[in-house]
């Protein structure tokens, strides 16, 4: 029997982490490596656990030596937009330095590189966009993301980018909120909601964005691929929708725009992602948001009983 090529995952304890720890283990197409800052806090086994701070470049050079990875799937970021924006050097560090460790060392390796990245490197004006669409961050994050895309890009080794748009999804630890969480515990509490209607993606569920990133592996898949769901709409349709599903009071959401809120970091307006070629040339099928909506359902109730 063939031996499994092995794959690491960086941020293995976050939101995006776990969904692809979990659909790794149960394809067992690969010995699974998964890595974090601090120790383990993925359920079940299945996989190798190794604690890994990426913004130590001799722990990255020594981690990555000793594991020997054929695909690295860099998912760790930084990604609290207003924290990134107060906080440049610690956004820079992470999002920065942390990639051009790695990818130095995926390219002694000759690891196939795959970066997570995000709608926030555009500048808002349009939207949906395509893989070709020209990157004009507004914020710093945006910014930093880039200028990992582009050290990504100019890669020696086989590399690929999987961006991204407002993923939500539900943590094992149940440590972070999303849009879908929110309005369901908000309206279920009837408290008023102010959402804007004038902001644009194309949101992910994180379950989806796992998927696309490890088609990508799979099929040793190379250049910038648009991982995100299907369906372009405001906060605010989002929000009316959740209502729906859960047969609460909709009145209770009320529409705004952006103008009313005060964000250290800058929002792109519009952006959303047009999907064609990953559906295409990776068999990506993201579920409709509304579908998404009835999974998340599922998993508060298992995640509460």
């Amino acid at each position: 029997m063939a031996t499994k090529k092995k794959i690491l995952i960086t941020g293995a304890n976050g939101l995006l982490g776990q969904k692809l720890v979990n659909q790794l283990v149960e394809e067992q197409q690969f010995q699974v490596i998964a890595t974090g800052r601090g120790s383990c806090r993925l359920p079940g086994d299945g996989f190798e656990y190794v604690q890994l701070d990426l913004e130590i470049q001799e722990e990255v050079e020594r981690v990555l030596s000793e594991t020997q990875p054929d695909v690295i799937i860099h998912g760790a970021a930084m990604t609290h937009v207003d924290q990134c924006e107060l906080n440049q050097e610690a956004c820079y560090k992470a999002n920065v330095l942390a990639t051009q460790y790695l990818i130095k060392e995926a390219e002694k390796l000759e690891a196939h590189f795959i970066f997570v990245s995000t709608d926030f490197i555009f500048s808002g004006e349009e939207g949906p966009l395509s893989e070709e669409a020209d990157p004009a961050p507004i914020n710093y994050y945006g910014e930093t993301k880039l200028e990992g895309e582009r050290l990504v890009q100019a890669m020696k080794s086989k590399w690929a980018i999987a961006r991204t748009v407002l993923v939500f999804g539900l943590a094992h630890d149940m440590s972070r909120s999303n849009i879908i969480l929110w309005v369901k515990e908000s309206l279920e509490a009837g408290k008023e909601i102010q959402v804007v209607d004038d902001q644009f993606r194309t949101p992910t569920l994180a379950e989806d964005l796992a998927a696309g990133c490890i088609l990508i592996a799979n099929q040793g898949a190379d250049g910038i691929f648009n991982i995100s769901g299907p369906d372009f709409l405001t906060p605010y349709q989002m929000a009316v929708e959740t209502a729906e599903y859960f047969k609460l009071d909709q009145s209770l959401i009320k529409r705004t725009d952006s103008t009313q809120f005060t964000q250290p970091a800058k929002r792109p307006l519009k952006t959303g992602f047009k999907i064609e070629k990953a559906q295409k040339e990776l068999g990506f099928e993201p579920k409709s948001f509304r579908t998404a909506i009835g999974i998340l359902a599922k998993q508060i109730i298992l995640a509460r009983s």
